[in-house]
């Protein structure tokens, strides 16, 4: 029962949920810049405030139970003549058939060991969603990212607010206890929501994956191009564009015979 719960994430999601309410609890009930506002009768930042965590929430669920692309049947559909005039086999390396699942792997997929399926723009499988980062939830996982950093730099600072002075060290530490444990969780996940939005920033911009960065010596369509050289990358503004308002997926075998030298 208890391996069941965590094969499916659920203690983590509500893990996450937990400490993410806990600690907004703590910054209302406390005296901060949001109790005060309440106590005076403006509501309109605590509300914000409180819509913005809503959202870093509903973000969050919303990614970690989206598909991110999982591979669910065999890429190329049809005859071989077809596959082949797609794909030209004299510069593009044949697709592949996964050793677990046995289906045939587009370009830039990966198996995952955890979820136990292949995803398309495989990025990373993240611990803390419980799920896959891929080709269909990867923008979204982004959007969440920029919403929690948001949320935990407000909450910071709402944090810092309610710190109240007192005449002795031990009767400090009393008064403000709860508040500088939220303050220790909230800093810690707001440097590294912060390091990861900026890696993944700088990914997208040069159209790579996590995976792909980390592995490029071990990936047969990039470990004999170069360490300056991704076939993939279109300059940043297409990349942006790709990334963010594409709503297909990508034929990145195509990409990759038209940005490969020499090719036939």
């Amino acid at each position: 029962m208890v391996q069941n719960m965590f094969r499916t994430g659920f203690l983590v999601r509500a893990t996450h949920t937990l400490l993410t309410w806990v600690i907004t609890l703590i910054l209302f009930l406390h005296n901060t810049d949001l109790r005060r506002c309440e106590e005076r009768g403006e509501l309109l930042l605590p509300v914000l405030f409180f819509l913005l965590v809503m959202l870093s929430v509903l973000l969050y669920f919303a990614v970690s139970l989206m598909d991110p692309g999982f591979v669910l049947t065999d890429t190329v559909k049809g005859s071989n003549e077809e596959m082949e005039s797609m794909i030209p086999q004299s510069s593009t390396p044949r697709l592949r058939r996964c050793g677990y699942c046995l289906l045939q792997q587009p370009m830039r997929a990966k198996h995952c060991q955890t979820c136990k399926r292949c995803v398309r723009r495989f990025d990373h499988h993240c611990p803390w969603m419980e799920n896959c980062v891929g080709e269909r939830n990867h923008r979204w996982f982004m959007v969440y990212l920029l919403v929690q950093l948001l949320a935990l730099l407000w909450a910071l600072h709402v944090a810092l607010s309610g710190l109240s002075p007192s005449v002795s060290w031990e009767l400090w530490l009393r008064a403000n206890g709860f508040l500088l444990a939220a303050l220790g969780v909230v800093g810690i996940f707001s440097g590294v929501v912060l390091l990861l939005l900026g890696c993944h920033l700088y990914l997208v911009s040069v159209n790579c994956t996590t995976w792909e960065f980390m592995s490029r010596h071990r990936i047969s369509y990039l470990k004999n191009r170069g360490d300056d050289h991704n076939p993939f990358d279109r300059g940043l503004l297409c990349n942006l564009r790709d990334f963010f308002c594409a709503c297909s997926a990508v034929a990145w075998e195509q990409t990759y015979e038209r940005n490969t030298p020499n090719s036939a």
